[in-house]
């Protein structure tokens, strides 16, 4: 799900919006693959992840004259990781380091979005998680499949390992699901991940996407491929290219501190406003906006982040420094993220 920076830069090698004269490029990209530095286990340790990107600025800034023009204002980094380029799983030390200073003037494309949140900043482009296009499209079951399952969810309710005292993961609200309805028969969860996931997606009305320990999830995306309606628990969050998606139509929005009466917010949905839903739902275009297909397609999320750097355009002057002046702090931040990579 933090694949989005590679594919990118995938698409971007065979896009016929890339030039190699950089006196033509409005915009500049730098792939560094920070979540590709992974635990013994496969999963993305965004620790060292300030070391790298430091290592890129400080190699691209000099070699080539691009970013000290602009410090950065003319570039665009892909950080998909749960907080962006706070570079951090857990919101409370995500928070506490921030953005990595070096990308405060550089435009930001992740997966993470949260208003008033100091690991979003202005003029950011949020973008859905990675899911594999294939993968979904082999699971695909007819459309006029019965939608026999009422709520269904699938994944974790407690992270033990992280969260021991339960609580801090998902600000509670996934273990309030799972507390409040677990017996109930409308609600088809578990945290077992069967085989028949993505089947069983296309069976059910409603697929929660709670928040896990950030705001977004992969679920969003599947829900959307699948016709799901999606039941979005996650205080504030920035949705993914809400010009091309209309997440308000499409969704159904519940409060963190509502999660206790999600049954009966769902029951009372008419089913007049379920159907439109479904409809909206089965619109080819928005599930195209959600993908990262190889090859790229017109309309999909390859093409939506290229609008989002269109509509930035052109840079205001004011972006361009003048000779020998410096605006970032190549010495602000953590003692430990200074370290050379």
């Amino acid at each position: 799900m933090f694949a989005a920076e590679i594919f990118m830069h995938r698409f971007l090698l065979t896009s016929p919006v890339r030039t190699l004269n950089p006196e033509e490029a409005d915009w500049f990209y730098t792939p560094v693959y920070t979540t590709c530095d992974l635990t013994p286990n496969g999963l993305p340790l965004p620790f060292k992840s300030p070391r790298m990107m430091r290592s890129a600025i400080q190699l691209i800034s000099s070699n080539w004259p691009y970013w000290n023009r602009t410090e950065g204002a003319d570039h665009f980094f892909v950080v998909p990781h749960d907080f962006g380029a706070c570079f951090h799983y857990q919101e409370e030390k995500a928070i506490e380091r921030g953005i990595l200073p070096l990308l405060q003037r550089a435009t930001l494309v992740q997966t993470f979005g949260q208003r008033n949140h100091v690991c979003l900043k202005e003029g950011s482009i949020t973008i859905p998680p990675y899911a594999p296009p294939q993968k979904m499209h082999a699971h695909l079951i007819p459309e006029k499949t019965p939608r026999s399952i009422f709520v269904y969810f699938r994944g974790l309710f407690y992270d033990v390992g992280n969260d021991p005292e339960g609580g801090y993961y998902a600000r509670g609200a996934r273990a309030a699901v799972w507390e409040n309805f677990k017996d109930n028969p409308l609600f088809d969860i578990s945290t077992e991940h069967p085989t028949t996931y993505y089947e069983d997606m296309q069976r059910a009305v409603f697929c929660l996407c709670p928040l896990g320990w950030a705001p977004w999830s992969p679920r969003l995306v599947e829900a959307v491929i699948f016709g799901c309606i999606p039941v979005i628990i996650a205080d504030d969050i920035v949705l993914p290219f809400a010009d091309a998606i209309p997440w308000e139509e499409i969704g159904v929005f519940l409060d963190e501190k509502d999660v206790a009466n999600l049954d009966t917010i769902l029951t009372s949905i008419p089913l007049e406003m379920i159907l439109r839903k479904q409809r909206l739902l089965a619109n080819p275009s928005m599930k195209q906006a959600m993908l990262f297909p190889q090859p790229a397609q017109p309309g999909d999320a390859f093409h939506q982040v290229l609008n989002g750097l269109a509509r930035k355009l052109p840079h205001d002057r004011s972006v361009y420094l003048k000779a020998g002046e410096k605006i970032l702090n190549w010495t602000a931040g953590p003692v430990g993220d200074l370290k050379p990579w």
